[in-house]
């Protein structure tokens, strides 16, 4: 090998990764996690796309996805415009309409999720034919890095309450880095009816409903490297109402 080359599989002719990636003011990070993905996937010699559900960001981010489609190709960056900010859970049901893979990962745009882990998602898949794989970041080998302590307090606490009423055994329901056999999620989704921040939460407890396997994988959770973060009081009020909700409808 020469010195600076990047290692490529051939692609395999087995399964196809759809990335579902919502997005809403990440034109600075949206160029770098793509071409993460593809070095990830290419160095494994798997197939893929990513589906960019993008929800009329006023940053520009569409005109970058749309360059980053010319660079990589339209069979590899598949773009879905929305006319404003619907929700995570809408935003997860329109990429699943255009995902021509088997399997679907859901991750985020904003380098928390690095595609690093997505090799060992894929792993632990296979060791145990699961139909679901999680991320965890409160197991050994997980972390949370860059969030403050009042960040640390809000997931923690949210968990806990969480894992008390719903008991889903999971370690981390409020993650939302998640590898989908994609029969499965298309049998879930339907049964989702939580918006937001808690539709993460809801797919758990219903894949459990549905007697899904699940296996977790441990993540380390880096905060956003541009733009700020999302979570606010509107949001929290949210994923408490919408947790309440759940409780009562199982």
């Amino acid at each position: 090998l020469v010195m600076g080359t990047q290692t490529r599989r051939t692609p395999s002719s087995g399964e196809v990764y759809s990335v579902i990636m919502p997005t809403y003011n990440e034109r600075d990070n949206l160029p770098l996690v793509t071409y993460l993905l593809v070095k990830t996937f290419e160095e494994q010699g798997l197939r893929f796309e990513l589906i960019v559900v993008e929800d009329n960001s006023p940053d520009g981010t569409l005109d970058v996805a749309k360059q980053l489609q010319k660079v990589y190709g339209s069979e590899r960056i598949i773009i879905h415009q929305r006319p404003s900010k619907l929700g995570l859970g809408t935003a997860y049901i329109d990429g699943l309409k255009l995902a021509k893979g088997n399997f679907v990962l859901l991750m985020d745009a904003d380098l928390s999720h690095h595609p690093k882990f997505i090799p060992q998602y894929i792993a632990k898949q296979k060791e145990g034919d699961f139909d679901i794989v999680t991320g965890t970041r409160y197991t050994t080998g997980g972390g949370v890095y860059g969030w403050n302590l009042y960040r640390k307090l809000t997931s923690r606490v949210a968990n806990f309450i969480a894992d008390t009423l719903l008991n889903p055994h999971c370690s981390d329901l409020t993650g939302s880095f998640r590898l989908y056999r994609k029969s499965v999620l298309e049998r879930i989704i339907p049964k989702v009816v939580s918006k937001g921040y808690v539709f993460q939460m809801e797919m758990i407890v219903r894949a459990r409903e549905l007697g899904c396997s699940i296996a977790e994988v441990p993540i380390t959770f880096v905060d956003r490297v541009f733009g700020s973060s999302k979570l606010g009081g509107s949001e929290i009020v949210g994923y408490l109402r919408g947790l309440a909700q759940i409780f009562l409808s199982i």
